[in-house]
């Protein structure tokens, strides 16, 4: 596989710009990833804070997969978890393992951070079957909900 794993840092706005618009591609939802994007101050603060985690698979100047994730802080316990937000490869990418060497880096990413668990979601529609075969290789399933409660008055998904 030449396709190489970059753990972005503040410097890399450019590249995250190009994660947000592949994520638009593959999720066929152009609207959520370009219709208001943030603007490159925005996601140099996002990238330089240590919440927000993003991993870019890059085949020479093409970015054809990518994880958005978050470390999330415990209080119960000194420890983290980490949730992936969104994880996706290009169709023309796709079987190669480019989605789970993203996530055996995200896990690295994890244990040197202190968490103990990372977690996704997957819808269980029939286009999302491939990802729910590479988590459940790669990890348990848990039956829970999930709900998106509104909050009045804030930004609204355009």
């Amino acid at each position: 596989m030449s396709v190489q794993i970059i753990h972005l840092t503040e410097n890399d706005v450019a590249l995250l710009q190009s994660i947000n618009a592949m994520f638009g591609v593959v999720f066929d939802d152009a609207g959520s990833y370009s219709s208001n994007k943030p603007s490159s101050s925005y996601l140099q603060t996002l990238l330089g804070t240590s919440s927000f985690i993003a991993l870019a698979a890059v085949d020479g100047q093409e970015v054809v997969g990518a994880i958005a994730a978050y470390e999330l802080k415990k209080f119960e316990q000194q420890r983290s978890e980490i949730y992936i937000y969104d994880l996706a490869v290009v169709s023309t990418h796709r079987r190669q393992g480019i989605a789970t060497a993203l996530i055996q880096e995200l896990k690295v990413i994890g244990a040197a951070r202190g968490a103990y668990v990372i977690y996704v979601q997957a819808d269980k529609g029939v286009e999302d079957q491939p990802a729910i075969e590479l988590y459940s290789k790669l990890g348990t399933i848990e039956d829970v909900f999930h709900f998106d409660i509104a909050v009045e008055g804030g930004h609204k998904n355009t």
